[in-house]
């Protein structure tokens, strides 16, 4: 019987023909670069590409991943929801930052975006609560959509030899600051 990491090491990695990300040709505003490579997703027909890896941290900063929908994606941030007694609602209530992580594994393509977390009106919270799928017309008060202001991106495009393109933005007090991290793997 073959070890698990016989095994793993046998999967097939990415493609031959994945696109190519251009750092010197990215657009200096990283929602722009987001919003494309999101659509790209949605037209290739890639499964759930709204959905996300949402990390926050517990107490002993111990941290919590957890996969989500993002909802909305506007001038106060990325749109995410959950009761505020669950989890992730404690958690965010005690330390407001998080990281979503987006992954698009057709074109070998993931985002981080990282920044502080804000509860968003009653109104918003409601009328998400009232678009879910499960929902009775019965208001929910525990329902709570929130939205992530972001700091920091890092977007990173796969290669097959797996020498990833990495292209990172720092909100300053000038705007978006953004280069290539570079990492001894890729």
């Amino acid at each position: 019987m073959d070890s698990i990491r016989e095994r793993l090491r046998a999967l097939p990695g990415f493609p031959d023909d994945l696109p190519e990300l251009d750092p010197g040709a990215a657009p200096h505003q990283p929602e722009v670069l987001f919003m494309e490579w999101l659509d790209d997703a949605i037209t290739t027909g890639e499964r759930q590409p709204h959905a996300m890896a949402l990390v926050t941290v517990r107490p002993d900063a111990t941290p919590v991943a957890r996969t989500l929908i993002l909802k909305d994606l506007d001038r106060r941030g990325y749109h995410f929801s959950t009761h505020r007694t669950s989890n992730k609602g404690v958690q965010l209530s005690q330390n407001a930052r998080a990281s979503m992580l987006f992954f698009w594994r057709e074109t070998g393509r993931q985002v981080r975006v990282t920044g502080s977390v804000a509860e968003l009106d009653h109104e918003t919270s409601q009328a998400d609560w009232a678009a879910r799928p499960t929902y009775t017309g019965a208001a929910n008060p525990e329902w709570q959509a929130y939205a992530l202001d972001p700091d920091e991106y890092e977007f990173m495009q796969a290669r097959e030899d797996r020498q990833h393109t990495r292209l990172g933005y720092r909100r300053t007090a000038k705007g978006w600051s953004a280069g290539t991290i570079t990492t001894p793997a890729g």
